[in-house]
């Protein structure tokens, strides 16, 4: 197997990873909290966002979400999660992330498997955090105003009257 084809290969996928995390050596997590293995500068303890504020750049890329093999479509993304769904493209059939044909239908698999890995990223970017924070007000309102705080309020019509 070649370079190019361990690229599509889960176990090259692994290996990348932990020759990764070996290059990162006592710098696992950037200053800034990112702890993304695939984010981090070599030896360096900083991540490419914060490398790329210092050095006064744009820290988005455009993500070629079905590939860019099936599609021109991009999305302006962070370039920590870029580097991120890139890698989750890895994983993808070799066919599908190269296309060679320019199959139709291996466009829409790869359409369809870079919305789904464009979803969960949404789901554990943008809407994961909503949810603890509305379980810790909860918690909040609960401590200062009771087990029933919202009864009485605007938010009762949201209440299953339990």
């Amino acid at each position: 197997m070649n370079q190019h084809e361990a690229q599509f290969d889960p176990f090259a996928v692994t290996r990348r990873k932990a020759v990764k995390t070996r290059s990162a050596g006592k710098h696992i997590r950037c200053v800034c909290g990112e702890s993304r293995i695939e984010t981090l500068i070599a030896n360096t303890g900083v991540c490419m966002r914060c490398q790329r504020r210092k050095e006064r750049k744009n820290t988005l890329d455009d993500h070629h979400v079905a590939g860019k093999n099936n599609s021109s479509v991009t999305v302006p993304t962070d370039v920590n999660d870029h580097r991120a769904l890139s890698e989750a493209q890895r994983l993808w059939p070799r066919k599908t992330i190269e296309n060679p044909h320019g199959c139709p239908l291996i466009s829409a698999a790869g359409s369809i498997r870079g919305f789904a890995d464009y979803v969960l990223y949404l789901i554990d970017h943008v809407l994961r955090w909503i949810a603890e924070l509305l379980e810790l007000l909860s918690q909040y309102l609960e401590e200062q105003r009771g087990p029933k705080w919202w009864i009485n309020t605007p938010l009762n019509r949201f209440s299953k009257g339990k």
